[in-house]
């Protein structure tokens, strides 16, 4: 077990603070936290020398995976927990609307999609940003994932599989490959690869994170996770035959018999493509 992962532990063990299932639910969050700070090359951290730049890396990463706000609030109550407990309740703000959380929002009719403009596209002059969010736009990928996916060893033809180790929570997946775009993409992308990553040789995933954020930022380029919301609603489209109603179709309560269970499995493979386990939480990108 890591150092920081340890100290999270027994801070755990000895405030034994809530019911048995709060506790359980924060030592989970907080076992994840440590995961995620090493994963995002903060290594040799001890819990007493947690900063704000550590916490707003996590919140930033949070945004970017899409995460329910109900999930958010939670990790953050725990991260308080974690700040007062080691004395330095000032590294985390007080008030969530402060980092951009939303109130807890199951279900959304309006499309938080985004499409690549071709004009901020052409101001990324790093040739790996650009194409990862290229492939961040076809195959709904986090920009993790867009970042060490190495395209060569992922296509499989007919799908584009991600291995555990690029993936939210160590899950490998396949997104299929249905349309000649998708193609492209993965074809320019194994060019530029030349058989490794997106991150260039010589460079390390944090660098590459990194840059992508300087990139983006100076080429006016916001919401990528928008690009992952198209995605979804372009799938849907493609496996039911009408528009999701975030962008516009029809609401479940309005089809027909057959059309609801079309609805649920085209939801149900949408989900794991995403990445995700639930397939409730496609209502967040598809609307209900």
């Amino acid at each position: 077990m890591r150092d920081l992962n340890h100290d999270f532990k027994l801070l755990c063990q000895r405030n034994r603070d809530g019911s048995m299932a709060t506790q359980h639910d924060r030592e989970v969050i907080l076992s994840l936290v440590g995961d995620q700070l090493h994963e995002g090359g903060f290594h040799h951290l001890r819990a007493q020398g947690m900063r704000t730049k550590h916490i707003d890396y996590l919140v930033e990463r949070w945004h970017e995976e899409g995460i329910a706000a109900g999930t958010f609030k939670n990790r953050m109550s725990a991260l308080r927990w974690l700040a007062e407990k080691i004395g330095k309740q000032n590294i985390v703000r007080r008030d969530n609307a402060a980092y951009g959380i939303p109130e807890r929002q199951h279900v959304s009719n309006t499309s938080k999609a985004r499409t690549l403009d071709g004009e901020q596209l052409s101001r990324v002059t790093d040739p790996y940003t650009a194409m990862s969010l290229r492939l961040e736009e076809a195959f709904g990928l986090r920009r993790e994932e867009s970042i060490k996916v190495r395209p060569g060893w992922a296509d499989r033809g007919g799908v584009l599989h991600l291995k555990a180790s690029w993936t939210k929570g160590g899950r490998e997946r396949d997104v299929p490959v249905t349309n000649a775009m998708q193609r492209q993409v993965l074809e320019e992308a194994k060019a530029l690869a030349q058989g490794g990553s997106m991150i260039p040789t010589k460079m390390n995933y944090r660098d590459q994170q990194n840059r992508f954020k300087a990139q983006t930022a100076r080429a006016g380029i916001r919401g990528v996770h928008g690009l992952r919301h198209a995605y979804a609603q372009r799938r849907y489209f493609e496996l039911t035959g009408w528009k999701a109603p975030a962008a516009g179709g029809p609401r479940y309560k309005d089809l027909s018999p057959k059309q609801k269970v079309v609805d649920r499995e085209a939801r149900l493979a949408i989900s794991r493509e995403l990445g995700h386990e639930r397939e409730q939480i496609t209502a967040v990108y598809l609307g209900r």
